[in-house]
């Protein structure tokens, strides 16, 4: 992600069922989808036992428009139904940043 700080993240922490029932083709099709609405600046997701997945936004605004937008909507109702066991959503602002590498 290139944009500078601020900038707001969307934190999807996830306890997921068993069974897959689409879950990778999907999650692979709302990370594509994302990536093109307005105001969208990246991605970052990690999985365990729990999954968190973040995504960066450059306005309130734009996290509403991908909130409700149909494709995002339906991936919402099927989540419920069939992939997660439990969720929580967060919304930041992100004032600063630190970055490490030994690269």
């Amino acid at each position: 992600m290139s944009k500078q700080p601020p900038y707001y993240a969307v934190i999807f922490t996830t306890l997921r069922t068993k069974e897959d029932h689409g879950y990778e083709e999907m999650a692979a099709k709302m990370v594509t989808l994302a990536a093109r609405q307005p105001g969208f600046l990246g991605f970052e997701t990690a999985r365990s036992e729990i999954g968190i997945s973040v995504s960066y936004w450059d306005s309130l605004e734009a996290i509403r428009q991908w909130k409700d937008q149909g494709e995002h909507l339906l991936a919402q109702k099927k989540g419920k139904e069939l992939w997660y066991q439990w969720y929580k959503l967060r919304i930041c602002f992100v004032e600063r940043e630190y970055e490490f590498s030994q690269s």
